[in-house]
């Protein structure tokens, strides 16, 4: 699937407008930062990492996990985000939290090799502690397996964990791409059991609806970077992404589920960042005051 896809993207069947064969995109965007007198401002922000909060609140959660804290890493684009890998390695020492999951993208280009993502990922990787848990991005290839499975983390392809905790148990998710490849599959890792809680990691929050109605509690994604070059407020130029723009970054629900789309701590397409600075995301789940 990845070679067919290679072959529509770079031969002869080629569509014109697809991003990837837009060789001038990253001179275009450097081009008209440097005009407006923002490339600067824009590069320095690729290595301002924040550290971003973000509390979920539901009566399902079992009382073992209240408390339980979830860290989450999206979109490292680890070989061209450089300065942002050595900006998360300097702040995941000083968190406290049980569980990481990364949300995906790890390698800058959709193609081509992967080593330095992987070297970048590890960077990162060392400085993590506890159990950490992945999906693929659009950008990654499976042949990234082998090399990220090997420094620990645990990724779920169409996958599910359980989670115990003080003999409770939370139910963990993790689909494939449904972004690019679309070899998502929501009903073959549901919660066998609706009175589990449970919680989905997807790359991109474009599966919301179908995430709802599969009856998981909460979705971390991220995919979108929030548009990564924003008007001021934060409001994105642009989002690679089949939703509604209220959920192309931060929290939002969906019917009963919650959501949360990171902006992501590496960069895409080009590294800079404007009106949307990078984040590594603290997830702290808890039951409601008195309960």
């Amino acid at each position: 699937m990845e070679e067919d896809h290679e072959s529509d993207c770079f031969g002869p069947r080629l569509n014109f407008f697809k991003v990837e064969r837009w060789y001038s995109a990253h001179a275009v965007i450097r081009l008209g930062l440097r005009i407006a007198g923002l490339y600067g401002r824009a590069r320095r922000n690729v290595g301002r990492v924040q550290v971003r909060r973000n509390t979920f609140v539901s009566p399902r959660l079992p009382h073992a996990f209240h408390g339980f804290t979830i860290l989450q890493l999206s979109d490292l684009h680890a070989d061209m985000s450089r300065d942002a890998m050595e900006r998360v390695a300097e702040l995941l020492p000083n968190l406290d939290y049980d569980l990481c999951v990364m949300t995906g993208d790890y390698r800058g280009k959709t193609f081509g090799p992967f080593a330095d993502s992987i070297a970048g990922v590890a960077l990162v990787r060392a400085k993590l502690s506890g159990p950490v848990y992945g999906v693929l991005g659009n950008h990654d290839t499976v042949r990234m397996l082998p090399g990220l499975e090997d420094m620990g983390v645990r990724m779920l392809m169409n996958e599910t964990e359980t989670l115990e905790r003080d003999g409770e148990q939370l139910h963990l998710a993790g689909i494939d791409d449904a972004h690019f490849y679309r070899v998502d599959d929501i009903g073959k890792v549901a919660a066998p059991r609706s009175d589990r809680f449970a919680v989905l990691l997807s790359h991109t929050p474009e599966i919301y609806r179908q995430a709802a109605h599969a009856g998981f509690d909460l979705t971390l994604a991220g995919h979108t970077h929030g548009g990564q070059l924003c008007l001021p407020g934060g409001v994105p130029l642009m989002l690679d992404a089949d939703l509604p723009r209220a959920l192309g970054a931060g929290a939002w629900r969906h019917g009963a589920m919650a959501g949360y789309t990171s902006v992501g701590c590496g960069s895409s397409l080009v590294a800079v960042r404007l009106n949307c600075l990078p984040e590594i995301t603290l997830h702290r789940l808890e039951r409601p005051a008195g309960q």
